[in-house]
């Protein structure tokens, strides 16, 4: 795939022009997903719902319409684009920080320690509230673990902390399973498997509410340290030299996507791959200026979810995992571009 080119003369032109078609293509996706369902609806008349609040439009559709709009689609519309730019942006950020194209959020053990969390809130609560907070916690924790594992000589080296992530989600993994073991195999257990699977089911409001903020605050920050993670890709002895504290700025974005991972765990269960494969797809298009290619990822990201979300829910009549959908969508698609793209190697990417 040929990367548009952002700089010189004509750059301007050409990210206006890649944003306009990444913005329209976004916007076409989200009102698909709102009228596709067991209840289709026409995309002028789910167009005509979203704006006819803020203008006068005649009103074409009936009541149940916009029920089924506003008040069961769009939350978990909004859920779904919000998760996939936000592990997009986790993907992004670990891939040029630790120069490495094979990282995603689940390598620093976040995921598992998310996931343990929140099998054990459906164990001994039926609160969404309480399973959104464990598996919050856990995840933070997780994380903690797995920095404190990785320093060495008051450093964090990638090595140590890819070893620790592995260790830290060995350790969750098989605590995960003991919840399972002990669940109530006719109440519990179906619960937890199903939310350890990923889905949007239970998507609302509220979840929305409580996504956006830690979302939005790591994303901007990761935002406005974009040009920094382009000289850590450059490597630990260019970036010192160039002023920047590697291991200082190594933890500040690790700690952005382990609460961007425990957000995401916490409201939509495990969700595997957007982080790898999104990132890869963005660069495709746009090269490894991180100046781009972080807000390119999020656009990305958060229609490839949608897409994936709208898949397992329309697909069969019963709603097939998340979990499922983006490891058989996104194991292939990783597959290839790792072929197509591996004579070229990392630092060309």
């Amino acid at each position: 795939m040929t990367q548009v080119s952002l700089t010189g003369t004509t750059g301007a032109r050409r990210q206006t022009i890649l944003w306009i078609g990444l913005s329209a293509a976004l916007l076409i996706t989200v009102v698909l997903a709102l009228g596709m369902g067991r209840y289709p609806i026409p995309w002028h008349r789910v167009l005509a719902i979203l704006f006819g609040n803020v203008m006068p439009l005649d009103t074409s559709w009936d009541l149940v319409e916009e029920q089924v709009v506003e008040a069961l689609r769009l939350p978990r519309v909004l859920v779904a684009m919000t998760c996939g730019a936000a592990l997009a942006a986790a993907g992004v950020a670990l891939q040029g920080t630790f120069r490495n194209p094979l990282v995603g959020p689940q390598i620093i053990g976040v995921s598992s320690g998310a996931g343990f969390g929140g099998a054990l809130a459906l164990l001994v609560s039926e609160s969404q509230f309480i399973l959104m907070l464990l598996a919050f916690a856990f995840g933070l924790i997780a994380m903690a673990i797995v920095l404190w594992l990785s320093r060495v000589g008051g450093r964090s080296p990638v090595l140590m902390l890819v070893l620790a992530g592995v260790v830290t989600s060995a350790m969750f993994a098989a605590l995960t399973s003991l919840i399972q073991y002990v669940a109530d195999p006719e109440d519990k257990l179906p619960a937890i498997v199903f939310w350890l699977m990923g889905s949007f089911s239970t998507a609302g409001y509220d979840e929305l509410a409580w996504l956006l903020p830690p979302v939005v605050a790591t994303c901007g920050l990761l935002f406005l340290l974009r040009w920094r993670i382009n000289v850590l890709s450059l490597g630990d002895e260019e970036a010192e030299s160039l002023g920047v504290s590697v291991n200082t700025m190594r933890l500040v974005i690790v700690f952005c996507v382990a609460a961007i991972a425990a957000a995401v765990v916490a409201v939509a269960g495990v969700v595997g791959w957007v982080g790898l494969v999104v990132p890869h797809l963005a660069r495709m298009i746009v090269g490894p200026d991180h100046r781009i290619l972080l807000p390119v990822a999020m656009v990305v990201g958060g229609g490839y979810l949608v897409i994936i979300d709208t898949i397992a829910r329309t697909a069969t009549t019963a709603e097939i995992p998340l979990g499922v959908l983006t490891a058989l969508i996104g194991a292939p698609v990783f597959g290839y571009l790792l072929k197509s793209t591996q004579a070229r190697g990392w630092s060309r990417d």
